[in-house]
């Protein structure tokens, strides 16, 4: 069968990712590419689904504009407004404007001083990453450490990147995140990740931190949100998406948005019997 599915990856991806050989044998009408392989001929795909283009927060323009112009030879899933929106953070600004619970954060951009209502969280246990990252790349755990803290905004703000600041909850530890994989606008399955800032991390792939993930149900807090979320994202210009994978995290208010990811998210498809399947029925849609 002639593949029509481009399902995308990166030239810098050494360790197969475990979604893709899950997925592939269940959609021979799918070839695994390279977004930045200058090789491949887009136009001979109908639709390019983002899967594992896990190097994107390195090049970011590169990577946009690459979307840009693949998505006016074929269907990109997520669309690229989408894409746009989704690989900087400040998306959860959105999220909160519609009435969405996410963490509370706030950004600090290159040349900016942290807020005087934010200095005092400096001092806390609090979370300092980079507003376009994947795989925990440059996010750090302070705890107590003010002096620290403040460095590492500073670094990233040499290196021309925003900085996010944003209370570490400590319900993560026991709990875990919660991630929620919806496949063509479908709930599909769940997944648990332990805590990952909290220990030391491990890099197999050079990409993307190691997870430890175990498969879930979610609560119904957590199923409202998510599902609530999805409910919204057309009415703030998302729809027709592929997938979406919601992460949550646990307070004392109940469950709250850390991510939202439709870009590249691990789908996590070994967590479930048949989300494999799932998958490839809902990529195949795409070429309906």
């Amino acid at each position: 069968m002639t593949p029509r599915i481009a399902i995308v990856t990166t030239v810098d991806l050494s360790v197969p990712d475990a979604d893709e050989e899950l997925l592939l044998p269940h959609l021979p009408e799918a070839q695994l590419v390279a977004w930045d392989d200058p090789a491949v001929d887009w136009a001979e795909f109908d639709v390019a689904v983002l899967r594992s283009t896990w190097n994107y927060h390195d090049r970011l323009e590169d990577f946009l504009d690459w979307a840009r112009g693949v998505s006016e030879i074929t269907r990109l899933r997520n669309p690229v407004a989408t894409v746009e929106w989704n690989t900087d953070k400040r998306y959860l600004h959105d999220l909160a404007a519609a009435g969405i619970p996410v963490v509370p954060t706030t950004f600090v951009l290159p040349g900016e001083q942290v807020p005087d209502d934010a200095v005092v969280a400096l001092d806390g246990h609090l979370v300092v990453k980079p507003s376009v990252g994947a795989g925990s790349n440059g996010a750090r755990l302070f705890d107590g450490d003010a002096e620290g803290a403040a460095a590492h905004v500073a670094a990233l703000h040499a290196d021309g990147k925003v900085a996010m600041l944003q209370p570490y909850l400590a319900q993560v530890d026991t709990h875990g995140e919660t991630a929620l994989i919806y496949l063509g606008g479908r709930f599909s399955h769940a997944a648990r990740k332990a805590a990952i800032l909290s220990r030391d991390m491990s890099w197999e792939t050079g990409l993307y931190a190691d997870e430890k993930v175990v498969p879930t149900e979610p609560t119904e807090a957590e199923r409202e949100l998510a599902d609530r979320i999805v409910a919204a994202l057309p009415g703030l210009g998302h729809g027709d998406l592929a997938y979406t994978r919601i992460d949550l995290l646990p307070s004392e208010d109940g469950p709250m948005v850390l991510e939202l990811e439709l870009t590249e998210p691990s789908l996590f498809l070994a967590m479930s019997p048949g989300a494999a399947e799932s998958a490839a029925e809902a990529f195949r849609a795409l070429l309906d």
